[in-house]
């Protein structure tokens, strides 16, 4: 499941710290499952240091929860939490959204479409690889406001384990993947104007809204 690192790296934890998450994503470590400090120490062979801190920063994030004896397991997110998380989507990449509208640049249109095209054209079963390709995506999107607040904003909203958590769900393949759909958006961007450039990527993230909750409740069942 994990790989050992070299002690070349400065920053053990955030190492641990991707590879919990990406087992996460792929489905390695499932919801139940308890994790030990010194298994997953000696596997990655480090200290438990590293792990603990590793752990800590995936708990603040919502992923793990404690499981006794110093153990953790993955966190249950409830429904709420996913509309919690995607409202807010709504508000900050909408926003980009209408900035953007009807005013890219050449440039600024072959960056996006460069990302969309990187996803259209991934084959993986991985899981990990399809989330990374998505916000590639739309974190473009927002990279080409030009507003390092908004930006900030966005990774906040991404990087929480939430948002990781739910993506887990997400089935490979799925039979209403449309992944043309991010093209529609950027030329919905491209053309404008701002109400209906920021309706249609409302309407992106409402669609993914759905599908996330869809998969959670199939999981579960």
């Amino acid at each position: 499941m994990f790989s050992r690192l070299t002690r070349n790296r400065t920053r053990l934890a955030d190492d641990v710290y991707e590879q919990i998450l990406s087992a996460i994503l792929s489905g390695e470590i499932v919801p139940g499952e308890r994790l030990i400090q010194e298994n997953i120490a000696s596997q990655i062979d480090v200290s438990r240091t590293p792990v603990r801190e590793a752990f800590l920063r995936l708990e603040r994030e919502g992923v793990l929860e404690t499981a006794g004896r110093g153990g953790f397991q993955i966190r249950n997110i409830t429904e709420q939490e996913i509309q919690e998380l995607y409202l807010a989507r709504e508000a900050v990449e909408g926003f980009a959204a209408k900035l953007l509208a009807g005013a890219l640049s050449q440039e600024q249109v072959q960056n996006i479409e460069a990302a969309v095209r990187s996803e259209i054209s991934l084959n993986s079963t991985h899981k990990e690889e399809h989330f990374h390709a998505n916000r590639n995506i739309h974190r473009t999107i927002v990279a080409q406001t030009g507003n390092g607040i908004l930006l900030d904003m966005f990774d906040s909203i991404w990087n929480r384990g939430i948002s990781i958590r739910s993506f887990s769900a997400y089935r490979i393949p799925d039979d209403t993947d449309n992944r043309e759909q991010h093209l529609e958006l950027l030329d919905q961007i491209k053309l404008g104007p701002t109400v209906e450039a920021e309706n249609a990527m409302v309407a992106h993230i409402r669609e993914g809204l759905h599908n996330h909750v869809r998969w959670l409740h199939d999981e579960r069942h």
